[in-house]
Parts: structure tokens; C-alpha cells; sequence
């Protein structure tokens, strides 16, 4: 894949600044969606929650494939987000199946139950697909290539890689011709984000310490610009590892915010058209370990997921150039669990986080997802204990992936 060097213009930011934040009315109830990522047979959990009493389960569904495990709990494996998203019209839901190499695809029904489309699931285009990201007709899918079971394989021995796939409107999948872009062995690359402003995609490389960004041509395509590097200013008398994980864009500023896992910090960059980036600065986190995030609608907050002691940092965009801690909350410790992938709700009133059996010694009740309030001001609550999934010990599991319509 050829790299375009030409300069594009940095969307501007001014204009945006003045639109304010705005609360999206709430709907009657949210549905959220999990997966088992069990290795035994990967499956959807459909929970309610009509915001008055804790997550009630609706259904278990299958997704026509298999998780991932790996005994040693090593890094690469299961550090992933967006492992599960639904369309922007709630109409279709796409989960990876990572050790079967495939990706479902369901139809929501409008009381959020879910029927596999025809076809599904459909080939990743490569090893362990471990995210996706919709945008429009086109889904992105990164594939990992680090599931244990898949290692000397055929299919374990293909490179990881980025690829992208043409939805038809009742949600079969295509891959679009000459759309694989390879990347390093062993880099781990983790997530699949839909920048909001551009027709732009970014990725982390998370153990191969780059930042990945692609533009998506009219026919769904990757255009792949230089990979970034972190700068090295950022970890200045610092031991850490140069390790990218969990990434978002402001709403409507073409700002990237990453999360830097071994020295917590977040990184922020803004970005042009093309999805070229321009490093402005590094805040700090109060947690240990931050690893994913998200942006409130309105862009006034944004929830950074710190695994290492299990917490949320709450940082005000009041400037979004220069996030601004304001609160770092502690959640319920939960058997041993360690917190995952964080998602937002239409209304910005609900934050739900995933929590992941994170050591061999851990109750497998640790695999279950937190129900957060989020306060006008953005301080997180927990009203709710911890909602524990149905999955068992035999065999072992964590539990990947949380989206939310």
C-alpha cells in the first residue's frame, strides 16, 4: 500500500466551540448487548434496563462461532474494544466471532431482539478479528492474528491486518477489492474507530506502539496514511512502554483522544481530512492503567477506563484540547474483575463498563458489566451492584465486547 504525503488542511476548529451541549432526550429504555467470547461456542447477551432497577437479561443468541482464551492472561490477546457495534440506525448488529475467524451479523428487531442475517456470519479477511466499525454501507474490521489456539496454524500464520467489507442493506457482508492493509507481526492492533468528522479510520497497533490512519475512499477502501509514533516527549523520565490502547474522537472537533496504558496518560491529537494527525499534548490520569474511553454526545466529557485499579476518570472537555480531571471514581471490585470496554447511552445519563475475570484466580462472576449514573455535572454514580453474566467456570472465560442502543 502506497502512503500519500500531500498536506491537507486541519479542520478547523472554530465555530464548533459555540454549539453547546445539548442532552439527547432519553428513551423509554436502553438495550445492551454483550458476547460470551467463550471458546466453546460464542454467544449475545440482550439485556433491558429501564433505568429504575438493575439490567434484566432478555436472551442469549448465538453467534455462529467461537471466542478466545488464553491461560496466561498475557497481554495482546484480549486488549480490544469495539468488539461489537450496531449501525447507526440501530438496524443491524456485528460482533466478531475471534477464534472462528468470522464476524455476525444480526438484524435488531424493534423490541432489540436479534436474527442472524442471511449468511451470517460471514469470513473476518484474516486471524482472530477482535473489532469492528461501521460507517455508513462499509464495516472495518481489525484482525489481531494473537489467539493462542490459532498460533502455527495456517490461519494463525496470516499477518494481522485492517480490511474492510461492503454491507448490503439487509446486512450481508462483501469485502471490497484490494482493501487489506497488513501490519506488523505480533503489534496487536486493537480497535477499529470511526473517526466523527471525515470519512476517516483510526487504529492502535497496541503492542507494536504505533498510531494507524486511514481514509476511506467512495468505495469503502483504505487509503493508509504514515503510522504515528508516540512522541517521545511523553514519557520523559518515565519507564513504560510506548503502548496505545483505547481511542475516541470528539463528536463534532476533529479531536483524537488516546489512552497511553503503561504510563497513564491520555494523549490528544487533532486531526485533517485525510486522518493525518498533529500531537498537542498529554494529561495525566489519576488511575492506573487506562486502556479504553469514550465522549459524551454533547462533547463535554470524556470517561476514561482505568483496568489497573479498576476506576473511570472523569475529565471535563470544557476545553477539548486540554482534558481536565474532575473525578476519579472507584467502582465495585467485583470478584476479582478487572474493567474493560465503556459505553455511552443516547441520553449521556448511563455509563455501562465491562468487567472481565482478569486472573486465573478470579471468580468467573467477575465476567459482568457496571451500570453507571452520569450526573449534569459528570460525575459517575454506581446505583446498581455489578450485573454478573451467565457464563460458567467449565470452560474457562472472559467476557468481550459492550454496545449499547
Amino acid at each position: 500500500m502506497s502512503f500519500r504525503f500531500a498536506r491537507y488542511p486541519v479542520l478547523s476548529l472554530a465555530g464548533f466551540l459555540t454549539l453547546g451541549a445539548l442532552r439527547i432526550s432519553a428513551a423509554p429504555a436502553d438495550t445492551i448487548y454483550l458476547e460470551s467470547n467463550s471458546a466453546a461456542g460464542n454467544s449475545i447477551f440482550t439485556y433491558t434496563f429501564n433505568f429504575t432497577s438493575a439490567p434484566v437479561l432478555k436472551s442469549t443468541t448465538s453467534a455462529g462461532g467461537i471466542g478466545v482464551f488464553d491461560s496466561t492472561f498475557a497481554l495482546g490477546p484480549f486488549d480490544s474494544d469495539q468488539n461489537l457495534v450496531e449501525n447507526a440506525s440501530g438496524t443491524l448488529l456485528f460482533a466478531v466471532n475471534s477464534g472462528s475467524n468470522t464476524i455476525a451479523v444480526f438484524n435488531i428487531d424493534a423490541d432489540g431482539s436479534l436474527r442472524a442475517v442471511t449468511g451470517s456470519p460471514f469470513p473476518s479477511g484474516g486471524s482472530d478479528p477482535v473489532s469492528v466499525g461501521v460507517k455508513g454501507d462499509t464495516l472495518v474490521v481489525v484482525n489481531k492474528d494473537q489467539d493462542p489456539a490459532q498460533a502455527g496454524t495456517p490461519a494463525g500464520a496470516v499477518l494481522p491486518n485492517y480490511t474492510t467489507f461492503n454491507v448490503s442493506p439487509s446486512g450481508q457482508l462483501t469485502p471490497v477489492p484490494n482493501s487489506t492493509v497488513p501490519v506488523a507481526m505480533g503489534s496487536s492492533p486493537s480497535q477499529a474507530l470511526i473517526a466523527s468528522q471525515g470519512d476517516v479510520v483510526f487504529g492502535a497497533d497496541f503492542l507494536g506502539g504505533l498510531l494507524q490512519s486511514f481514509k476511506l475512499d467512495e468505495n469503502g477502501a483504505l487509503d493508509q496514511n504514515l503510522p504515528t509514533a508516540l512522541p517521545n516527549s511523553i514519557f520523559t523520565g518515565l519507564t513504560g512502554g510506548h503502548l496505545p490502547l483505547g481511542m475516541r474522537t470528539h463528536p463534532f472537533l476533529p479531536i483524537l483522544y488516546v489512552d497511553i496504558t503503561p504510563v497513564s496518560k491520555v494523549a490528544v491529537y487533532t486531526y485533517d481530512y485525510q486522518g493525518r494527525l498533529n500531537f498537542v499534548r498529554a494529561v495525566g490520569d489519576a488511575g492506573a492503567a487506562p486502556c479504553w474511553a469514550v465522549v459524551n454526545h454533547a462533547g463535554t466529557y470524556l470517561f476514561v477506563t482505568n483496568t489497573g485499579d479498576n476506576s473511570i476518570e472523569v475529565y471535563s472537555l470544557a476545553d477539548p484540547l486540554n482534558p481536565t480531571e474532575v473525578q476519579h471514581f472507584v467502582m465495585d471490585s467485583n470478584n476479582g474483575g478487572a474493567v474493560f470496554s465503556t459505553v455511552i447511552d443516547r441520553s449521556d445519563n448511563w455509563l455501562y463498563v465491562s468487567s472481565e475475570q482478569s486472573s486465573a484466580s478470579a471468580s468467573v462472576a467477575a465476567n459482568a458489566f457496571h451500570t453507571l449514573k452520569i450526573g449534569d455535572d459528570g460525575m459517575l454514580s454506581e446505583p446498581f451492584a455489578p450485573t454478573a453474566l451467565p457464563v460458567t467456570s467449565t470452560p474457562a472465560v472472559r467476557v468481550q465486547g459492550i454496545t449499547v442502543f
